[in-house]
């Protein structure tokens, strides 16, 4: 069996993958029937998962060890060349697009492919490959920044990621002490945080104007694969989340705040939801994975075979260390069908949270490991955190075994957060399309949107006397912005779509999980919209839809005394 550490890198060569490429392609064009161009569509197949496997590859290892000059320097030639390669792909698209036998090609390989291949051909250009470079670049910049953040914080230095237990302490004084320093590390680099999102909307929307577009917005949500929904009806959604779920968020937010015994809830009292303590995994990160093979056994066969395969090949790296990125991902290494979860373990519920929501995505990942197109291997985005969201409530029955007597605390806190985190995700998203239809705002006016949001759909936030994130810096912390524009959104749509799993599972959990299968199986094979159709969801978009859950989600946190937690 091929571990993890034996899995091979190469840097590819880009000179000969290029003629190989142009190759087939030219095979490609000059195909005499459906059957031939089908199977040199499987050879352009094998040599694109190649370079997605020795990129991700690099991209793995560099993010365990940010400090590891070899893979660093490969990360570099990665971002330094993937735009290259992304400009063969175009040809490949604009070759599929048109070909003759098309009809034929997607009764084979299904219509989405040949839809994300229209989209993509409308955001590239060989005219963008320096931009797009300049962005990687940027991108790297970021991440290396927040990795860089070394923290002294009672005796040691830590990390971003380190510092989550003391900002949720039952001790107040510990847990503003902890905010504090965590802010600092953003103000001593405000200048950097506004130098390279500056430029990151500067390089986008110069792309977007070459492509023609009127601004990035449009070809944001295009890069992002979206073909079925648009901004919008995205708006709607966010103005159906202030008028439906706002007022929830704040009772809940007052309930926190009775909870503690609080005059005012501070923004450094936020993450403490019990003073009794937040629910803590009652064992270390060893108990957690025993436990976690426990619970993935018990749930299904598939999910048993799943995390048995994951853990034999070591593909979760789960702890926190010097020189690792911050945050937690799942990702694919196509040429040995192994999905990837990375996560920064730190002793508090968000461990279990990671065991459940990149679990979720590498369970979708392994159930389409199957699929050649590598446009069929993750859906797009917001379909991706529907297996993720969903995980962590249809995994609630095991929540016992890491939480023991705090599980209804557990169950509170998650149900609770989950529903208090769609605001927020509102307002990254509504932040985004401010900034890129402005793209000649100020990092102030930038600032000063980003407040003005907070106030919108966070009215209870109250950053006290810091003065640095009562002007608008708290969105520095969100590296999606950075290096995603539009994805956060996702977040919300699915998250919709995980409560409706979540009350379907306590009615029919066979149903609900049979739903749930179908889903991952299909992988990206259809748009958005058409799987949450298939999946038995409503659409997040509808009018009602939100409004219809608040009551199941309020009933349900009403049913537990959460002052004697």
């Amino acid at each position: 069996m091929v571990k993890f550490k034996d899995y091979k890198y190469e840097r590819p060569d880009l000179s000969k993958i290029t003629d190989e490429f142009n190759l087939l392609l030219d095979k490609f064009t000059e195909a005499k029937s459906y059957e031939d161009q089908s199977k040199i569509l499987k050879e352009i197949n094998r040599l694109r998962n190649y370079v997605d496997t020795m990129g991700t590859l690099v991209f793995i290892r560099h993010s365990i060890d940010t400090e590891d000059e070899y893979y660093a320097k490969e990360n570099d030639f990665i971002d330094e060349n993937k735009p290259r390669f992304e400009n063969l792909v175009s040809k490949f698209y604009k070759e599929l697009i048109n070909s003759k036998f098309r009809d034929d090609l997607e009764k084979e390989w299904g219509k989405q492919v040949f839809t994300l291949a229209e989209l993509q051909l409308q955001v590239f250009s060989e005219e963008i490959i320096e931009d797009l470079i300049k962005e990687n670049k940027l991108i790297t910049e970021y991440d290396k920044l927040i990795a860089s953040a070394k923290l002294p914080f009672e005796g040691e230095t830590r990390n971003l990621s380190q510092m989550r237990p003391f900002m949720e302490s039952k001790d107040r004084n510990v847990r503003k002490s902890a905010a504090e320093t965590v802010s600092k590390f953003f103000e001593e680099n405000e200048g950097e945080f506004d130098r390279i999102y500056d430029e990151l909307v500067k390089v986008r929307d110069k792309m977007a104007k070459a492509l023609g577009f009127t601004n990035y917005v449009e070809m944001g949500y295009k890069r992002l694969g979206r073909s079925d929904y648009n901004s919008f009806m995205v708006a709607n959604f966010r103005n159906q989340v202030r008028e439906d779920l706002v007022p929830l968020v704040a009772q809940l937010r007052d309930r926190q705040r009775q909870r503690l015994g609080l005059k005012e809830m501070k923004y450094y009292d936020e993450t403490l939801e019990f003073l009794t303590g937040n629910a803590m995994p009652k064992g270390g990160p060893d108990w957690i994975l025993e436990n976690g093979k426990r619970m993935y056994k018990e749930l299904s066969k598939e999910t048993d075979e799943f995390f048995t395969f994951m853990v034999e090949r070591d593909l979760l790296d789960l702890l926190s260390k010097k020189g690792k990125m911050a945050g937690g991902y799942c990702t694919i290494i196509p040429d040995y069908k192994s999905p990837f979860i990375f996560s920064n373990f730190n002793g508090t519920s968000g461990d279990i949270d990671v065991l459940t929501h990149e679990a979720g995505h590498a369970f979708q990942v392994y159930l389409s490991m199957d699929y050649e197109l590598p446009e069929y291997k993750f859906p797009t985005y917001e379909a991706c955190e529907i297996h993720s969201m969903s995980m962590e409530f249809i995994t609630w029955p095991w929540m016992d075994l890491f939480f023991k007597e705090d599980v209804d605390k557990y169950k509170f806190s998650h149900l609770a957060g989950a529903v208090s985190f769609i605001p927020y995700g509102v307002v990254v998203d509504e932040f985004q399309h401010f900034v890129y239809e402005n793209p000649d705002a100020t990092p102030e006016d930038r600032k000063n949107k980003w407040r003005y949001l907070e106030k919108q759909y966070l009215p209870f936030r109250d950053y006290e006397d810091n003065e640095f994130l009562d002007k608008g810096t708290y969105w520095y912390r969100q590296g999606h912005i950075f290096s995603s524009p539009f994805y956060y959104i996702d977040y919300t749509l699915a998250q919709v779509c995980a409560f409706q799993f979540w009350i379907k599972s306590m009615d029919d959990r066979e149903m609900a999980w049979n739903d749930y299968v179908r889903l991952c199986k299909a992988g990206g094979s259809l748009p958005f919209l058409e799987l949450v159709k298939m999946a038995n969801l409503e659409n997040p978009f509808k009018d009602g839809v939100i409004k219809k859950l608040v009551g199941p989600i309020k009933d349900w946190l009403d049913s537990i005394d959460d002052k004697d937690l």
